[in-house]
């Protein structure tokens, strides 16, 4: 397999005495999480018999996927180890010979995943998408590295600038003893040059800045600034005929009582994302907000006598309740705004999302649909909280598609 100097340097790294850590950052699919990974457990395995060691990411899933499965695949692993992995238990075990070591593998979701690392004495810890993890987790596995001669292995994709992971270690690499590599789609020889134009047309804005460019860039200005006039809307008659018919249909439902409460009309041909329809009451513009009940048959009317899976922010259990109550397939939402949002601009920048000229109010929003600037100078990443109510439902729908709906 060719090598960038990049990824030679992630494979020297364990042998530089300089060195007790090493942070890769860049663009994605650049060759960082694959060649630390495997550079981590070669490491682990020549230095160390009988040790712990921890393979973090921002949930155990992620680690399993981008991780775990990857390195068991590895001809080399295979052929020259015994590697087997514990699901139970979330451990990989590595053998060879007499020598053994555990990996063992955890989430970094949120505050309380701290308390999951606790207790153990590592030699070692691999941070895969470091960025994402709150800092309360992170210095919880550094403090279990004590063992002699243990190191630090980090990777991530840019957030913002403000970022306590870039201001305390990225902007610091004498000072914290690390090999900070910095990596760019070219730093990945396996990457065709097709392969690399099709990772660069599915992102704008920001997340090309991060993703694409590995830029650490502040998050301002209008979120889906690369929603075309043209390209991402349609107009009624210029959908094909057999749309109703060839696709799956779902009402997407952002609840509120003071807030306006918005349902979508959302149809899904497994290519084309179509929102053809739109319903919205905002009590303050009507001085008068509307009962459960009213919003039930509301959304009744609104479906029509073709019954379809309709998705609701968690938060809204008084409605859940009573479309429940009347037969409705009701899914709870996956409220996830920032993931929600890289996918949502990801399949607006590939024109897989079109919307109908008649959902006035959507199109209104996400044109206007902006970064919290102030909250960003703080390293917090937030939109502001206005004009958000239709962006939010469009947001549930995208976040309950598969992952291969984003490659």
């Amino acid at each position: 397999m060719p090598m960038s100097n990049k990824q030679r340097q992630i494979m020297r790294f364990p042998y530089m005495a300089q060195y007790t850590a090493l942070i890769c950052d860049g663009a994605i699919r650049s060759g960082k999480t694959s060649w630390m990974s495997l550079s981590f457990v070669l490491w682990a395995m020549s230095s160390y018999d009988g040790k712990n060691f921890a393979i973090c990411s921002k949930s155990v899933g992620a680690a399993e996927r981008n991780i775990i499965r990857p390195l068991m695949s590895v001809k080399y692993l295979r052929k020259n180890f015994e590697v087997s992995y514990r699901r139970s238990t979330h451990e990989m075990i590595v053998r060879r010979g007499r020598k053994e070591n555990r990996f063992y593998v955890f989430g970094g979701r949120d505050e309380s995943s701290a308390s999951l690392i606790q207790g153990l004495t590592l030699a070692g810890v691999l941070l895969d998408e470091v960025a994402l993890m709150p800092r309360s987790f992170v210095e919880q596995a550094l403090a279990r590295c004590s063992v002699n001669g243990s190191k630090l292995w980090f990777n991530c994709n840019p957030e913002g600038p403000k970022h306590w992971f870039r201001q305390e270690w990225i902007l610091n690499p004498d000072e914290k003893k690390a090999l900070y590599l910095h990596f760019t789609l070219d730093d990945n020889p396996g990457l065709s040059d097709e392969i690399k134009a099709r990772y660069k047309s599915m992102y704008a804005g920001i997340f090309y800045k991060r993703f694409i460019l590995g830029q650490w860039a502040l998050a301002d200005g209008v979120i889906y600034d690369m929603l075309d006039e043209n390209e991402n809307f349609y107009r009624p008659g210029e959908e094909p005929a057999d749309m109703r018919w060839v696709s799956n249909r779902t009402i997407a439902c952002d609840y509120g009582t003071t807030n306006p409460c918005v349902f979508l009309d959302i149809l899904d041909d497994g290519e084309t994302i179509r929102v053809d329809r739109e319903y919205r009451w905002d009590s303050r513009k009507e001085y008068r907000q509307k009962t459960d009940k009213e919003y039930a048959d509301d959304l009744a009317s609104f479906m029509g006598k073709n019954q379809c899976t309709v998705l609701v922010d968690p938060s809204a259990a008084s409605f859940v309740a009573e479309l429940k109550s009347r037969g409705f397939l009701v899914k709870a939402a996956n409220n996830n705004v920032l993931d929600g949002i890289r996918k949502t601009a990801t399949l607006i920048q590939q024109r897989v999302i079109k919307i109908s000229t008649e959902c006035t109010r959507l199109h209104e929003e996400l044109s206007s649909y902006m970064w919290d600037t102030k909250a960003s100078q703080y390293g917090e990443e937030k939109p502001i909280k206005e004009m958000d109510h239709a962006p939010d439902a469009l947001r549930y729908y995208v976040n309950s598609l598969p992952s291969w709906r984003f490659e």
